[in-house]
């Protein structure tokens, strides 16, 4: 769908491909050729020997949103009034991103954009597949059962020469073998080589790690640790990164079990004969799965591998000694998270002081850029942790200048400013978040709480709106923004917001107060009553809340019940400067009652 609108895009708004780069490279490999990815990180500009860091899960929905973004602004441009039909056909056989884009492409833009969506399924789907959808934007999606006819396959020797003539005319180059994924798969499936499947399967798995689309690599590397025992046994160093690059996917998409599964059985066994180096390394990833990905953390058992992790490292002599410092720097900084986590911070950000001077001591300034810069990062994040604000600030600001294109360090000083109330360097720093990287809630949630308290409310408002418009089950969002529609006089949305928010987390004993009071400011005496009677449930000791009942009460003629809220608001030991506003209106309200 983007490679047809590409062209004329680029002709037209040449601004949203320089925008957008990451995104469609990312669906449009061939783009990588022509297009120079806007503001790179040490992440994307790695070697793949010093990938310490792996793109975090969300990359992928980033993306995703930023598509979104994308086809918004062009259909904007070009004329939202315009109906579209966009048709989809083999659905159910689209992977997990795809289907995820064309989810929130309907959420997020059918009615703005006025874009309907046709799609075909496979035979029994439909139902399903509509269900997929949230129940507001279904009208806009046509779900189609078609008839299946499975797709010819040629004969074996045919198909041996199709694929061979396809990786021919591919050659090394890694984008056309990419884009020709699914048809060197089919056909080398036909020609009945296991073989090359397995060289194409791994590819994948491999190439959409790499990019962090983890659940499309899953879809690839399912098996395929049995399918390389099966046909590729004496690869072991084949069969050993097949077992890294499950793990990273595992790791990639939160799934600690599955990835305990994996390093304590067919890893673990496969590994017991090898070099050291790879049962250190294997030690290192089930500590991490033990003591960071695990709920609860296992620190013990995470302690217990890292050891035995750094002792098989060191016991590798085939290791060059460039090697053997990072591979235990790196397994250090495990052990440094680890004393984080038991509040040991000293001690934590002392490993990575540690790592930092090792790493310098025997390394080239250009080798292992990546590493050094997260170490920087993991301290300045203890800090942050441990409220030493203005020392999380220097290191935020050490590693910024490392890696000046990473979004999340500018999202996350920006909280720190925040909450030291230097609001203007908190937006600077927001703003700057979110113009490197394609769109994610929480930066916006967090520009709506620093406009909110610079008293932008409009802005805030904005900012709220596009954090729940990625996210509308974000919970902060929505009260921030129920918040400034109040300060603004917008009752009717702040209630709304209000209400959106309590249907979410019901326990919001602030929220039900506050839209008790937009109740009663409109009139509606009954509601606000049935909002004080639950605030109150949640949360009895609370004199504000006793106080605005009685007034509630009084309103209402209840008098009687109006004088025990105001009694029990003074037993509760208000302010000082409450006391005598209190006392005066339970003295009128007990001559009422009486």
């Amino acid at each position: 769908m983007f490679g047809s609108l590409l062209p004329e895009i680029q002709v037209k708004r040449p601004d949203l491909i320089e925008r957008h780069t990451l995104e469609l490279v990312c669906v449009l490999p061939q783009l990588r050729r022509s297009l120079t990815l806007r503001n790179p990180t040490l992440t994307d500009l790695a070697p793949r020997d010093e990938r310490a860091r792996h793109y975090a899960g969300d990359r992928a929905f980033r993306n995703v949103h930023g598509l979104i973004d994308l086809l918004d602004s062009w259909k904007m441009a070009v004329g939202a009034e315009a109906r579209w039909i966009i048709g989809c056909d083999s659905y159910c056989q689209a992977g997990v991103m795809g289907a995820l884009f064309f989810r929130e492409l309907i959420r997020r833009r059918a009615e703005r954009l006025n874009i309907h969506l046709l799609i075909g399924v496979e035979p029994g789907r439909a139902a399903a597949v509509r269900a997929s959808f949230r129940p507001e934007v279904t009208t806009e999606v046509t779900a189609v059962d078609l008839p299946g006819e499975p797709p010819s396959a040629p004969a074996p020797d045919i198909a041996a020469r199709l694929a061979g003539e396809l990786e021919s005319k591919i050659g090394d180059d890694p984008i056309e073998r990419q884009i020709a994924l699914p048809e060197l798969i089919r056909l080398w499936r036909s020609a009945g080589q296991p073989e090359k499947v397995l060289q194409c399967r791994y590819f994948a798995l491999d190439i959409y790690n790499t990019q962090g689309l983890y659940a499309d690599a899953l879809h690839y590397g399912e098996g395929l640790a049995q399918m390389a025992a099966e046909y590729a046994e004496e690869d072991r160093r084949l069969r050993w990164q097949i077992l890294v690059r499950l793990l990273n996917t595992y790791i990639g998409l939160q799934d600690a079990r599955a990835g305990l599964h994996l390093v304590e059985g067919e890893a673990a066994k496969f590994v017991e004969h090898e070099r050291p180096l790879w049962r250190g390394q294997l030690c290192h990833w089930i500590a991490m799965l033990y003591a960071r990905y695990s709920k609860p953390h296992n620190l013990v058992k995470g302690e217990e591998y890292l050891e035995r992790g750094l002792a098989w490292i060191e016991q590798d002599t085939d290791l060059a000694e460039a090697d053997l410092h990072f591979h235990s720097v790196f397994n250090r900084n495990g052990l440094a998270m680890i004393r984080n986590f038991q509040g040991r911070h000293q001690e934590a950000m002392e490993f990575c002081r540690a790592g930092i001077a090792r790493l310098d001591a025997h390394l080239g300034a250009e080798k292992h850029r990546l590493h050094r810069s997260i170490l920087v990062y993991n301290i300045a994040q203890i800090y942050a942790a441990t409220a030493s604000h203005e020392e999380a600030i220097r290191y935020y600001s050490d590693v910024i200048a490392m890696d000046p294109n990473y979004s999340e360090y500018y999202n996350e000083r920006g909280s720190i400013f925040l909450r030291l109330g230097r609001l203007e360097q908190a937006r600077a720093d927001y703003l700057k978040a979110i113009d490197l990287s394609p769109p994610y809630f929480e930066v916006f949630t967090n520009l709506g709480q620093c406009y909110r308290r610079m008293g932008a409310t409009v802005d805030a408002i904005d900012a709220y709106s596009r954090a729940l418009d990625l996210e509308p089950d974000q919970l902060l969002a929505l009260l921030g923004r129920a918040k400034a529609h109040e300060d603004c006089g917008h009752t009717d949305l702040a209630i709304a917001d209000y209400t959106a928010a309590l249907a979410r987390d019901p326990a919001q004993w602030e929220a039900i107060a506050s839209r008790g009071v937009l109740h009663y400011e409109t009139g509606n005496l009954r509601a606000a009553l049935a909002d004080f009677d639950l605030a109150l449930e949640l949360n009895p000791g609370e004199p504000d809340l006793h106080q605005n009942r009685a007034i509630v009460l009084a309103d209402l003629g209840r008098h009687q019940e109006a004088v025990c809220d105001l009694e029990a608001a003074l037993k509760l030991n208000p302010a000082d400067a409450d006391r005598a506003a209190l006392q005066t209106r339970l003295e009128n309200e007990m001559r009422l009652a009486s």
